[in-house]
């Protein structure tokens, strides 16, 4: 399996995992790589990605994995891809995969919590205080909505006065079994210090790492 990393920002960071999807596959097929595709009545490309991203997330860190019907110098794809990418995706390098997407275990997020007035007077201690002990925040599942704890599911985070107006929270979460919806940070500011409630707010995945918090490539 062949595995390329990506950059997803700027208005790209809008688009929904589904039409990601469908936009990695016309580029495949503008640049006259031919993408595998499964047998049968109704063939799918052999192409996924490694923790769907929420829509409005950034992302510096996007790996997918796809096969081709006939070898290729990996190292000339990525700049194919970019002459037929839109703005915002932008393919980094391509590679073999020598490790599963089961074995991805952290990430981190980079938020950017934004006041109009300003940030209020002690903002960044309380907020820290939050993600220091149990936080129970409300979770949408598929079968309605769970209420769990996020503190298990940090590794570690900090928060810093950035601006008069913005605070930032460098968080390592949880990547998956179970994950941890960056939005959830920004819930549990909202449930135990509502004064503190952002006006607007940015995110962006920089990195993911393996259960021993190596960089999963």
């Amino acid at each position: 399996m062949n595995r390329l990393l990506m950059r997803k920002t700027g208005d790209a960071k809008f688009l929904s995992h589904l039409d990601l999807m469908r936009t990695m596959q016309r580029a495949f097929v503008r640049t006259g790589l031919k993408i595998k595709h499964t047998q049968g009545f109704n063939p799918h490309p052999y192409m996924s990605f490694a923790l769907p991203l929420s829509v409005g997330v950034e992302s510096l860190c996007e790996l997918m994995d796809f096969e081709l019907d006939e070898p290729l110098e990996l190292a000339c794809i990525p700049d194919s891809l970019n002459k037929k990418l839109p703005d915002g995706l932008f393919a980094v390098s391509a590679y073999k995969a020598e490790n599963k997407f089961k074995n991805i275990k952290w990430l981190d997020i980079f938020c950017e919590l934004y006041y109009d007035v300003g940030v209020p007077e002690c903002a960044a201690a309380k907020i820290q205080n939050i993600f220091s002990k149990s936080a129970v925040v409300e979770k949408r599942t598929k079968r309605g909505t769970a209420q769990i704890d996020i503190f298990p599911l940090i590794n570690a985070v900090k928060i810093e006065c950035a601006t008069e107006k913005m605070l930032s929270i460098y968080a390592r979460i949880s990547a998956q079994e179970p994950s941890l919806n960056p939005g959830l940070l920004i819930a549990a500011v909202n449930k135990y210090e509502k004064s503190l409630t952002p006006d607007f707010t940015k995110m962006e995945r920089r990195e993911i790492y393996d259960a021993d918090l190596k960089v999963f490539r």
